[in-house]
């Protein structure tokens, strides 16, 4: 079992809304050609059953490469030589946000789920992804993240 880091556990944004986190949180938008890895989440997870990110809570002092990094790692066994960050992008809720890292990969590598907030681990067509119930934070920032390459 890995050891909890301080930047889990449950807060707030301006908005009312409930968020994992107490520093943010990010992701890794991880693209090969035109597919991307999606994550399927565990049911017992927030917003489980949809597909999203590799990511979760940012630690103090993490920045949001570093969590995308550290959180795909723990969760798939993703190197971090696999990939190249080529952007970032803030969606901002007032006092929490949760930061989408994009990367491009070098090659289509074969991950599996290595912890249990994982059911699956697939390479998508981007142009598929409306055939899968996604995440809802992701659903709603796909537009924009999608042109960060």
């Amino acid at each position: 079992m890995l050891p909890r880091g301080d930047g889990d556990g449950w807060t707030h944004c301006a908005l009312g809304h409930r968020h994992w986190g107490l520093f943010g949180a990010a992701g890794l938008l991880l693209w090969h050609g035109d597919h991307i890895l999606l994550q399927h989440r565990a049911l017992w997870s927030h917003h489980g059953g949809t597909w999203g990110l590799l990511g979760g809570a940012r630690n103090r002092g993490e920045t949001p490469e570093q969590a995308a990094q550290r959180e795909a790692a723990e969760e798939a066994g993703l190197p971090s030589d696999a990939y190249s960050v080529t952007g970032c992008y803030l969606d901002d809720h007032g006092g929490w946000s949760y930061t989408t890292v994009v990367a491009q990969a070098r090659a289509a590598v074969d991950l599996t789920a290595l912890t249990g907030e994982t059911i699956e681990m697939r390479w998508v067509p981007a142009d598929r992804l409306g055939e899968l119930p996604l995440h809802p934070g992701f659903a709603a920032t796909w537009d924009v993240v999608r042109a960060i390459a």
